[in-house]
């Protein structure tokens, strides 16, 4: 028990990945990396291989789904139950959850789910962009639910997405799935396609080239995980729960993001005063379904000076099936109602930041506790660098610099705007991040 305590209270500084082979020597290429805990299939539990990542300090989990027997579990670390199921499994081991998004548990040691989109920008069949309630091109992002469920739990969360199966995946989908959860505050678990794991253990230069890049990505994220525990930055509010699509992709907080307007997402359970104080707008998606105590919360913010926006009599939030990801049909129509007058209220107000030349990017703006210090994540979904990008953050600023994976620290010269500041990044290859103060 003293054991499953102590790896337990190490999850916050896993790195997981999931990895497929069971050879020793295989756990040199982990050794390039800050990955420090392993999901197994079951044929990879095998003993040496197990003795051989412990001695590395790696922590192995075995992977468990409905209708599998557990097994000997000796030389495990612990356990991952991936998938719904319907009895508890047994097991003195420590345990890690991957669910159904709709049955996230925030109060475990790791909130976490193996279902996620495959982040990118969205291709219709017929090889259209498809297009965001903005006009934009529309981007394929878990970002939204997990900046949801982060401001549920202060737990670690976890997606478990895998690669689309039967598709060789350029490196640098694998870098965009690495920033998509990155910059809530999230950790990808890190899965290759076969073809790229195949040629990597083969020792393929171009594919130990793409691993590098992979691990550098990684190592960006880790050597900052302070950025983790600041929280989101802006004027904006939602408030929504799980019943209204906030734990699915493509729902108000996907919508939002796509115009770059930084938000800070409000579960009703979490609604105080202090939670909406310094806002300038906050949207109540809940709607009358929202607790009476609650609703007063936000009256109070409104006799405050605050705007609130409810949707309109007789609005319903759409409804929805458990294994549900995404939003689709009438249930984003429903959706964009709220969204549309919100986005009409902000028009091109700056609630934080506003960014211009970044259709094919996402953005999260977070803040350390005291405010004195920001951090602007960018993250960039085409395969191919952008330039050219513009940032005007409101309020007043002294020092900018940009961060990025593969390039020295940059310092970037503010100049005064209207309402702060402005500041120039020529490009951005993948994923970036600017330290403000």
């Amino acid at each position: 028990m003293l054991l499953a305590f102590l790896l337990l209270a190490s999850v916050a500084d896993w790195a997981p990945a999931r990895w497929r082979s069971s050879d020793p020597k295989s756990l040199n290429l982990i050794a390039q990396t800050p990955i420090n805990c392993l999901l197994l299939e079951r044929d990879a539990w095998k003993p040496e291989f197990l003795a051989a990542a412990s001695a590395r300090g790696i922590a192995t989990l075995g992977v468990v789904r409905p209708g599998d027997s557990v097994g000997d579990v000796a030389g495990l670390a612990g356990l991952v139950l991936e998938g719904s199921f319907d009895t508890a499994v047994s097991t003195k081991l420590p345990v890690v959850e991957l669910p159904l998004r709709s049955a996230i548990r925030v109060d475990r040691p790791v909130a976490g789910t193996f279902q996620g989109l495959w982040p990118g920008v969205h291709v219709e069949k017929d090889g259209a962009v498809r297009a965001a309630p903005t006009g934009a091109a529309w981007i394929d992002t878990n970002s939204g639910f997990l900046r949801f469920l982060r401001a549920t739990t202060p737990a670690p969360v976890w997606i478990a997405n895998t690669p689309p199966p039967n598709n060789v995946i350029p490196v640098e989908r694998y870098l965009t799935a690495i920033g998509d959860a990155a910059m809530t505050g999230a950790r990808w678990v890190v899965a290759l396609d076969r073809e790229f794991e195949k040629r990597l253990l083969a020792g393929d230069e171009k594919a130990l080239a793409g691993w590098r890049r992979i691990a550098a990505h990684l190592k960006f994220y880790e050597d900052h995980r302070e950025w983790r525990e600041m929280g989101p930055h802006g004027q904006l509010a939602i408030v929504q729960d799980a019943s209204t699509g906030a734990l699915l992709s493509g729902g108000i907080l996907d919508m939002i993001g796509a115009r770059h307007i930084p938000v800070r997402p409000v579960p009703e359970a979490r609604l105080t005063d202090e939670s909406v104080a310094g806002a300038k707008l906050a949207v109540n998606v809940l709607a009358e379904t929202l607790a009476p105590e609650k609703r007063e919360v936000l009256r109070r913010f409104a006799r405050g000076g605050g705007t609130l926006l409810t949707p309109p009599p007789g609005w319903k939030p759409p409804a929805l099936k458990p294994d549900q990801i995404v939003l689709d049909g009438k249930e984003t129509t429903a959706l964009e109602t709220v969204f549309k007058d919100a986005n009409s209220l902000v028009g091109r107000r700056n609630l934080g930041v506003r960014l211009f030349n970044v259709s094919s990017m996402l953005s999260s703006l977070t803040a350390s506790a005291d405010g004195r210090r920001l951090v602007l994540h960018l993250v960039n979904y085409s395969g191919f660098p952008v330039e050219d990008i513009t940032v005007h953050l409101l309020g007043s600023h002294k020092k900018a610099r940009l961060l990025q994976p593969e390039a020295p620290p940059k310092d970037l010269a503010l100049y005064p705007t209207e309402e702060g500041v402005g500041l120039e990044i020529s490009r951005i290859a993948t994923v970036a991040a600017i330290e403000i103060e």
